[in-house]
């Protein structure tokens, strides 16, 4: 029998019990769950750089932002003022569209 001892989606133990397969769970304490949400982002991120295509690529980013909903969630605030922070900074600092690159900044 295969451990994994990680977070999984909310679904996967119907997914594996309509499979036929035995396994064991149990619920995590909130701070398990922050370090674990944590966990899942450094593997949705290393998927993420290790996908060769672009239907990995959105995959993983898919997976990322259910991770970053839940991160949200936990810190006690919404996706919705969690986009609109996003927008906030977009708007004062720009966002990534324009690919600029920094070189260096000549020190005063």
């Amino acid at each position: 029998m295969p451990t994994y001892n990680k977070l999984v989606r909310d679904k996967i133990p119907q997914v594996l019990e309509a499979k036929g397969l035995a396994f064991r769970t149990r619920i995590l304490d909130e701070t398990e769950y922050r370090a674990e949400l944590q966990t899942k982002l450094k593997e949705e991120m290393n998927e993420l750089l290790n996908a060769t295509s672009s239907e990995e690529t959105l995959e993983e980013l898919a997976d990322i932002l259910e991770v970053v909903h839940a991160l949200t969630q936990i810190n006690g605030s919404t996706t919705t003022e969690l986009e609109a922070l996003r927008a906030k900074k977009a708007d004062k600092r720009g966002g990534f569209q324009e690919r600029v690159y920094l070189i260096d900044v000549e020190d005063n």
